[in-house]
């Protein structure tokens, strides 16, 4: 269904990002997948030539301008064009706000979920603006309501989700659409690699995941709503029911988030 497109990935070395690669290579789809970890991110590229696609693997760290902006033009003259770019690179955290002692991490999350998004997006929508193509940002639950334990992340994924709001806005007329994807929790490895209170890799998530979203699940509901255009995806019955529940009754809501986050978090 992507065929002919050129199609740009970051965060694409694993989780999220590596599965919607894989589901969109095929022939004549066009990939160009960002990462920090360059041995993981030939792997998946290797991966996606196998399945027909073209695939160019560029480390990227997204917290660092110049990285983007060489991830994007690099694109752009590799392919001669930019349809999609799908701004998935993110991290994680879990701490209790007292229990944090240097707040630096905070700081740097924001680089990555939410300046990142900025960073990538400012260098393609030239380029997208040509192909009158799109902008898709994997959001999170969590930057619609406030998580405990999540008082660095829901604020990061909250301010990403807003600048693609507002963006959307400006590039009305340019024929750029923007779709904002907001999953709930997602079988990968992104809470066990995140931060944890000191600032070192947490090891463990906060987050009760017996009924967590397969990484497949994701990617397939993340490209339908691609492909469809859509303004947003909110990936769950329960996070949808929830969001409507918070207009009407948000101590009942409270209490569903509370319980799903684990008692010793």
């Amino acid at each position: 269904m992507f065929a002919g497109k050129v199609i740009a990935i970051t965060g694409a070395s694993e989780g999220i990002g590596a599965e919607l690669a894989r589901q969109l290579a095929g022939k004549g789809v066009w990939l160009s997948l960002a990462a920090r970890n360059q041995e993981k991110l030939e792997a998946v590229g290797a991966d996606c030539r196998a399945r027909g696609a073209e695939a160019l693997a560029i480390r990227c760290d997204v917290s660092a301008e110049a990285d983007c902006r060489h991830f994007i033009e690099e694109t752009a003259r590799k392919y001669s064009s930019l349809d999609i770019l799908i701004n998935n690179a993110g991290v994680s955290g879990h701490a209790r706000f007292e229990e944090v002692t240097d707040f630096g991490w905070y700081e740097d999350m924001m680089r990555v979920n939410y300046m990142g998004s900025l960073y990538c997006t400012r260098y393609a929508v030239p380029h997208l603006k040509k192909k009158r193509g799109q902008l898709v940002a994997i959001s999170s639950l969590a930057g619609k309501v406030g998580i405990p334990g999540r008082s660095a992340y829901s604020p990061s994924k909250a301010a990403q989700a807003m600048f693609f709001e507002a963006l959307r806005l400006e590039l009305k007329e340019s024929g750029v659409d923007i779709t904002i994807v907001y999953p709930g929790v997602v079988a990968t490895d992104i809470r066990l690699h995140g931060y944890g209170p000191d600032g070192g890799q947490a090891g463990k998530s906060g987050l009760k995941e017996d009924n967590a979203m397969s990484v497949q699940e994701c990617a397939r509901q993340i490209l339908q709503a691609t492909r469809e255009r859509k303004r947003e995806l909110v990936m769950t019955l329960q996070g949808r029911i929830g969001l409507w529940m918070k207009l009407i009754a948000p101590g009942l809501v409270d209490r569903m988030i509370l319980k799903a986050v684990k008692k010793d978090a």
